[in-house]
This record gives C-alpha cells, sequence and structure tokens, in this order.
C-alpha cells in the first residue's frame, strides 16, 4: 500500500448491456466515472454514447449488469438518485415562451424554492442575461444549447450529463460554456460530456470513455490515451525550407511524408514529416543547433483525434484537419426534446 486514498467514483458499471431490439447498443461494458473530473464519452455514430447517457439520466435501464450512481445502485425498481440532471440529443425547451420563462416553468416542478432562486445566476453563467427575455423561437442553436445548461444548473447537480453541449456555439459561447463547467468540476461536480468535438475534449477532460460497436476499447485518463509512442504526421515550416528538409532527412526516427496535402505543391516551404515525440523534440534540436528557425510545427491531425481513429478503426483523414473541426456530424437515437407544436400546446 502506497498510502493514497483512492479518487470517489460518481459512475460505476459493470456488464452493462442494452439491446433494442435485434440491436446490441451496450455489450456488456464497464465504466468509472471519478467524482470532481470532467468526463468524455466519444465514438462513431450508433456506438452506444446515446444509450449510456440516457441510462445516466434515468431515461432508460439496463437489461444486464449493474449500475452505481453517485453511490446509488440503480435499475429497475431504482431509480437515479437526486443530484443528476442534462439533456439527450438536445435540450427541451418551449419556443413560444422567453428564455426565463423557460427557466421558471422548470424550476416550477420541483418540490422546493431553490431552483427558481437560481434562474438568474443560470442565465448569467451562460452569458444570456442579456436575452432572458427574448423569445427561444428566435435562439441560434448556440444559445438554445446554452440555455438548455442553464436549466441543468437549476438544480446545481453533483452530476451533470451533456450530449454536444457545444453544438452551435460560437467562441464567446463556448467560453462561457467551458467556464461553466471548469466551475462545477472543481466544485466537486462529475460532469459527462459526449462530443465529436476533439478541441472540447483535449481543452475540458481529464478522463475519457471511448465507445464502438457498443464496447469500450478505451477508459482512463486522457494523457494515457494520447501517449507518446505513436507516430504522428508534422507540417513543418521554417525559415529555410532546404535546410529544414534536409535536416529533417538526417534526424533518426522522422520520416518526410511526400505528396502530402497538407504540404500541397513542390514549391511550398511547408513539409510533412512524420515521428514519435522523442525524434520530434531532436527535430527541433537538430534544428536549432543548425541555425534553423522553426515557425510551425503542428500535428496534421491531433494526438488525441489519431489514437481516436486508431482504436475505432476509423480511416485517417488525407487532409490537414483544424484541432477545432469536428470528427463526423454528430447523431444520436434518443431525444428529450418536444417539438415545436407540442412546445406551442
Amino acid at each position: 500500500m502506497d498510502g493514497r486514498m483512492e479518487a470517489p467514483v460518481a459512475v460505476r458499471g459493470r456488464g452493462i448491456t442494452k439491446v433494442f431490439g435485434d440491436v446490441v447498443a451496450l455489450d456488456h461494458i464497464d465504466v468509472s466515472m471519478t467524482q470532481g473530473q470532467i468526463h468524455g464519452l466519444v465514438g462513431p455514430n450508433g456506438a452506444g454514447k446515446t444509450t449510456l447517457l440516457g441510462l445516466l439520466l434515468g431515461l432508460a435501464v439496463a437489461d444486464e449488469g449493474s449500475l452505481e450512481i453517485l453511490g446509488a445502485p440503480v435499475g429497475r425498481a431504482l431509480p437515479p438518485p437526486d443530484g443528476i440532471s442534462g439533456f439527450v440529443d438536445g435540450p427541451g425547451l418551449y419556443p413560444t415562451l422567453t428564455a426565463r420563462q423557460n427557466l421558471a416553468t422548470l424550476a416550477a416542478l420541483r418540490p422546493d424554492d431553490a431552483p427558481a432562486a437560481n434562474v438568474e445566476e443560470a442565465l448569467e453563467q451562460v452569458g444570456l442575461i442579456d436575452a432572458a427575455d427574448a423569445k427561444v423561437r428566435g435562439f441560434s442553436l448556440g444559445m438554445r444549447q446554452r440555455l438548455g445548461l442553464a436549466a441543468a444548473l437549476l438544480t446545481r447537480p453533483r452530476l451533470l450529463v451533456l450530449d454536444e453541449p457545444s453544438n452551435g456555439l460560437d467562441p464567446a459561447g463556448k467560453k462561457h460554456v467551458h467556464r461553466v463547467l471548469r466551475r462545477m468540476a472543481a466544485e466537486g461536480a462529475t460532469v459527462v460530456l459526449s462530443s465529436h468535438r476533439m478541441d472540447d475534449l483535449e481543452a475540458l477532460c481529464s478522463e475519457i470513455t471511448i465507445l464502438s460497436t457498443g464496447r469500450v476499447v478505451f477508459s482512463g485518463p486522457v494523457n494515457k490515451l494520447s501517449d507518446e509512442n505513436r507516430d504522428l504526421d508534422y507540417r513543418l515550416r521554417a525559415s529555410d525550407p532546404s535546410a529544414a528538409r534536409a535536416v529533417a532527412a538526417g534526424t533518426p526516427g522522422v520520416s518526410i511524408v511526400e505528396g502530402h496535402e497538407a504540404a500541397p505543391g513542390p514549391d511550398t516551404d511547408v513539409i510533412v514529416v512524420r515521428a514519435r515525440v522523442a525524434a520530434v523534440d531532436e527535430l527541433v534540436a537538430r534544428m536549432v543547433r543548425e541555425d534553423v528557425a522553426v515557425r510551425e510545427l503542428t500535428p496534421v491531425v491531433s494526438p488525441l483525434e489519431a489514437a481516436f481513429l486508431a482504436l475505432t478503426e476509423q480511416p485517417a483523414p488525407t487532409a490537414p484537419i483544424s484541432p477545432a473541426a469536428p470528427i463526423s456530424p454528430a447523431t444520436s437515437t434518443a431525444s428529450t426534446a418536444p417539438t415545436e407544436q407540442e412546445a406551442a400546446r
């Protein structure tokens, strides 16, 4: 024993299985999410992410296995404990009501007065106080996402479950959302974040679970996923392209990738090199010794995205990808949001 205390677990699942007809959405998965952390949940479309989110929110129950949330077992006769909030496939909002009215209506459904008192605070946190009296039907997708987050914050949850919360967010909106999620984790809440956006995961998550065809292919700290023992392609731009190419060609463990779309054309001053982290470090050191200034050295695909593609057997992209770009359009299989017609009634 090393004397260190194990971090408390907010979610623990063992052998979780969920079947819809002939479709096995979750296939005997084990999952563990640490209290006070932001846990990313990713996978290709149809991997089982939405099903798992639904189990955490109490929208469905597992057919097999055991699930414990916030220290309490859940199942068919055991509903999830208090302290859980969030949304799947977008928040359920009433378009004919204002943002403030939406939150006040939700707060009125609670037996205590705390949520009603939190309405203004929630609007302020997500940056919607100036739009509080505007009807939701005129909101952009990003504003709806922020209002959905505000609704989830009303009860100050201990477990916050969010499905693609960054959809449609502009930079200011994303800043608000990221600040809220980091603050919640710092205060001890657990945030489960499903996303196709590698930039959000890299910026926010300390833990990640990757699903593929209903099975867990990785679960653990992000730094173990994007480890240093993987060859990656890097864009290299230097003050002297010819000298940079010569240095790269002579560095052990570094190879030049000819004809890569990240460096189009024969006369470009960008070359693409393939190497592991240790070899890249040596390349930079040699460039400095040769008095060649490095002006750009960035992964063509982020380490986290490269690991994701490898683990889920997705084809690697052939064109340069910004770290801020999503892997693929987000889809999900369940929704709790009212339609425009239903909400208007």
